[in-house]
């Protein structure tokens, strides 16, 4: 339950924001919200209490902590610096907290604009998925002056149930980049295995009953395999497209570091021929069958 005399708002009302304003709202703060078009979700939040804002302005008018769960750094950079955006309503000790997957350089360069005006931005991408939204189990990782961590983090405990604290402003999004370098190089790995198992009579469910239980289980393992073996779209709401901008911000902060990331790449480049192939709303978990594809191999869940 509300902790602190923090107002909040939130702008990014999808899967996984409508269950954070969700929680907010529910567990006792003031809620602004603004969207650019209403939705089931802003009315299911007005229903609860929450109060539909006209611009994001108005939103930085009216909360002490704003919180942002868009697509990624392009969305982030428009709601911030637009027309009728944050920055034009923040005030000296606001924070914005942005729960994107978004990149460390266009973070760093928000940060230090909404410094010049006495404002924080701070990073708290997010693990897990929609159903843990809702639950208020997510996880995320911080990077935020403890100062405003300690403001914030009350807030965060609303919809999170593991808070990791790394260290400075922009460490959250570095790690949640490494963070989906890692899941997502593993899908790509199942996914290459799924298809050359196939190819040399090995079904899904043969490869399934050697792996699970097994030491390379895991629970990444269990969700994604939920489409292969059983036609779930819905296991891990996660699009292919998505994947993908995340593993570019990744070559990008590489770059930025002057590492070379061989694997990284592959990754990436393995998601943008499934992009092409399975189109822009294509799930995660539908990988495999992309991926299949592209050797004349079928992977679809009914085989």
């Amino acid at each position: 339950m509300r902790t602190t005399n923090e107002t909040a708002g939130f702008i990014g009302l999808g899967l996984m924001g409508h269950g954070m304003a969700k929680n907010l709202v529910d567990k006792g703060y003031a809620l602004s919200i603004y969207a650019r078009k209403a939705s089931e979700a802003t009315a299911d939040l007005q229903q609860r209490g929450a109060t539909l804002r006209t611009s994001a302005t108005e939103v930085a008018q009216h909360a002490t902590v704003v919180f942002l769960c868009v697509t990624g750094s392009k969305d982030v950079e428009a709601i911030v610096r637009g027309p009728s955006g944050l920055k034009a309503g923040l005030r000296p000790g606001s924070v914005v907290v942005d729960c994107s997957t978004s990149d460390p350089v266009s973070t760093q360069a928000l940060q230090a604009e909404l410094k010049e005006i006495g404002a924080h931005l701070v990073d708290a991408p997010l693990s897990r998925t929609p159903k843990e939204a809702w639950e208020g189990t997510l996880d995320t990782m911080v990077g935020a002056d403890p100062e405003v961590f300690a403001r914030i983090e009350p807030l965060l405990q609303t919809f999170a149930a593991r808070i990791v604290h790394l260290g400075a402003p922009g460490t959250g999004h570095r790690m949640k980049l490494i963070n989906n370098f890692v899941a997502l190089g593993y899908a790509a790995l199942y996914a290459e295995a799924l298809t050359l198992s196939k190819a040399v009579g090995i079904t899904p469910a043969m490869f399934d009953s050697v792996i699970r239980g097994g030491r390379m289980d895991n629970l990444f393992y269990q969700t994604f395999m939920e489409y292969t073996l059983r036609g779930n779209e819905e296991a891990h709401k996660f699009t292919l497209t998505n994947a993908f901008k995340d593993l570019r911000y990744l070559e990008s902060m590489a770059d930025d570091a002057a590492v070379a990331n061989p694997l990284g790449n592959a990754v990436k480049n393995a998601f943008g021929l499934a992009v092409q192939q399975g189109g822009p709303q294509a799930m995660v978990p539908m990988l495999p069958r992309l991926v299949a594809g592209l050797s004349g191999v079928s992977l679809t869940p009914q085989d």
